[in-house]
């Protein structure tokens, strides 16, 4: 690397990566074409070699971009949570809070639970970071999470919540057309919406019932709120939250007493954000709403 570059200059960097276009990247910045390409060009010639690529569909990433590339979102993450923590004092409660949660968790649960704090204290902004993987707390990619699996990080105020129950479900309308299910085995003659891609939770689900299988399903989605519309538009059969079907009357449980599932629910911040009212409030808040389901 011939000289430091300004972190302004790694910004520039992922919006490009993101949006593989200069003038894209000019529009979500609010720059123009020729600032951005003149940061792409002090950036390349700070690190001593080209970072994209022209081509038909736009700039493509070098391999050198793509290894720099998680090192820059830190840099965002970073600098993003800088300024949440500097818009409000340690006792105010207003300012940005940043919550990351599975995709059903966060769209089908938070907004109940912050819609109310948000009228009690109106300076409180949120973001919700909807995602299924786990956000790193200590690099502040978030500032409180909701998980479902235990942390194993150390520095992180974490706290248990009741279990969610998870179980097979159809919409009233499926199983007026097809009929209920009376085994495990009946799911043969049935349409199943699961997952595509597997990963290490599927791959336990799997093990515990193998009828789950992938081979199985006439709609594959890895997408939760992708299977959850799936499972409201009278597709077929598939998981659902027992808090989730229970407000809706349409959604029926299938096979109870044969799948069964309880996920682990845990409300986790950062030990440096206990001394900031805001960041408590919410949390504590989280922790209230999410035990009540």
């Amino acid at each position: 690397m011939n000289s430091e570059p300004d972190w302004g200059l790694y910004r520039t960097f992922l919006a490009v990566v993101e949006h593989r276009s200069l003038s894209g990247a000019a529009r979500r910045l609010g720059l123009t074409q020729p600032t951005v390409g003149r940061h792409i060009t002090a950036l390349e010639q700070a690190v001593g070699t080209d970072l994209f690529l022209r081509s038909q569909r736009g700039l493509v990433p070098t391999e050198r971009a793509l290894e720099l590339k998680p090192y820059a979102d830190s840099l965002a993450a970073t600098a993003a949570a800088l300024v949440r923590t500097a818009s409000g004092g340690s006792d105010e409660l207003r300012g940005a809070v940043r919550i990351s949660a599975s995709e059903v968790v966060g769209a089908e649960h938070l907004p109940a639970i912050l819609a109310p704090l948000r009228d009690r204290h109106p300076g409180l902004v949120f973001e919700i970071a909807l995602s299924n993987a786990v956000e790193d707390l200590l690099e502040r990619q978030a500032d409180i999470a909701v998980r479902m699996v235990e942390p194993s990080q150390e520095a992180l105020v974490a706290k248990r919540l009741r279990p969610i129950s998870v179980g097979l479900h159809a919409h009233r309308s499926y199983l007026e057309r097809r009929g209920a299910p009376a085994s495990m085995a009946d799911l043969a003659g049935h349409d199943l919406i699961g997952f595509d891609r597997e990963t290490a939770a599927i791959r336990g689900l799997v093990e515990r019932f193998p009828k789950f299988d992938r081979s199985a399903f006439a709609l594959r989605i890895d997408s939760d709120l992708g299977q959850l519309a799936a499972l409201r538009a009278g597709f077929g059969i598939g998981m659902c939250q027992a808090p989730v079907a229970r407000r809706d009357p349409d959604l029926v449980p299938v096979l109870v007493a044969e799948i069964a599932v309880n996920l682990e629910v845990w409300i986790v911040m950062h030990e440096n954000l206990r001394s900031s009212a805001r960041f408590r409030v919410v949390f504590d808040a989280l922790a209230a709403g999410l035990s009540s389901l």
